[in-house]
């Protein structure tokens, strides 16, 4: 049998009909760009997060850095710094970049591999001006003391809610529980576009504003450039799209959900570690990833088996050759070198047969003896 890791094709099928209706509606008003499937998917989002303003944009990444530079904490060129993950995707760290700031990066709790608060305090400096934690793999950071410590040393929050759409901590969506997060509607999010997009939600009528302008050119009305703006614009198509995706969200991550308790239940006992639960947090699952020593030799028995897995990430960011030159004389990040040597995604979505979840489940299960 062959299973892959994640095949997109399988969910365009299942909502054909209704995906070419929505992009029906666009072709049919002849509006492309910033028009009503936008202005609604806007108002939909915020109310599924219980937040009151978004705004559509290009990519996930250009929502960290708009959001950054809209909550006007960064001073470009004045090395303004924020601190952020050192377990991540690279992107991450490349909108602080974006953003005109210098990312400081922080190690990750060993279990969680969420940023560890309590390594934040020595990361603090004087020109420290935000936090941007990442609830990796749909699983939240501790924005509990992230806050508290933010508060006490006047320091913005951004969170990085890429990976977390339909997460919940303490009952809360998260991407609402700081002023501003940036989500991305890449096409292997729960919430995928057919292409790239992303957005920034806020409950700040200020932010919201400027970056409704920021990422157009910097208008605030047309042909007049208040700020040094981009070209950053979720279109048309890719909104209508996600408007009929965001109506089965919540069925899709509750499907996710059973099919990580089965892999949670099959593994139990296993010499695999797995993401702890936790009573507070209803992730999205939007990830599967399990921790080996004997990782690659794990992934060679699962590919003789037809068995796709991907590894998310195999550098952490103080590794990346473009973000080395952030990183200070003597910092060390060993949870988060520990955790890429060792961390592989398994097949997880909702899609995946009975048949396929049952054979990925058995080849693991051989691997370790049973």
């Amino acid at each position: 049998m062959l299973v892959p890791f994640l095949d997109l094709k399988r969910e365009t099928e299942q909502y054909r009909r209704e995906i070419e209706r929505a992009v029906g509606r666009v072709l049919q008003s002849g509006r492309y760009i910033l028009g009503p499937e936008l202005e609604a998917l806007e108002k939909e989002f915020a109310s599924y997060l219980q937040i009151p303003f978004a705004a559509g944009v290009g990519s996930g990444t250009d929502a960290l850095a708009l959001a950054l530079e809209a909550s006007g904490c960064i001073r470009p060129g004045k090395n303004d710094e924020v601190i952020t993950t050192a377990f991540s995707a690279a992107f991450t760290a490349l909108a602080i970049c974006r953003a005109g700031a210098v990312p400081r990066f922080v190690d990750i709790d060993p279990l969680t591999l969420q940023i560890d608060p309590g390594l934040m305090e020595s990361a603090i400096g004087e020109r420290t001006r935000a936090i941007l934690p990442v609830h990796l793999f749909g699983h939240a950071s501790d924005m509990k003391r992230i806050n508290e410590l933010a508060s006490r040393h006047q320091l913005e929050v951004v969170e990085d809610a890429c990976q977390a759409h339909g997460s919940r901590w303490e009952g809360k969506p998260l991407g609402s529980l700081s002023r501003a997060a940036g989500f991305s509607f890449y096409p292997t999010k729960n919430l995928g576009a057919l292409g790239d997009a992303g957005m920034v939600v806020t409950h700040d009528a200020d932010l919201w504003s400027r970056v409704r302008k920021l990422r157009h050119g910097g208008q605030g009305r047309t042909y007049d450039h208040e700020l040094l703006g981009c070209n950053s614009r979720l279109d048309e198509v890719q909104a209508a799209v996600l408007r009929c995706k965001l109506e089965r969200l919540e069925a899709r991550n509750a499907v996710r959900r059973e099919r990580a308790a089965r892999y949670d239940e099959a593994f139990a006992g296993l010499d695999l570690a797995l993401l702890p639960g936790m009573e507070t947090l209803v992730p999205n699952r939007h990830l599967y990833p399990v921790r080996s020593s004997r990782r690659e030799e794990l992934r060679r028995h699962l590919k003789e088996g037809g068995i796709e897995t991907l590894v998310h990430y195999p550098v952490p960011l103080p590794s990346q050759p473009a973000l080395q030159r952030f990183v200070l004389t003597g910092q060390q990040f060993p949870a988060a070198e520990k955790a890429a040597r060792e961390i592989v995604s398994l097949p997880l979505y909702p899609e995946l047969t009975e048949q396929e979840l049952e054979y990925t489940i058995a080849a693991v299960r051989r691997f370790f003896g049973l």
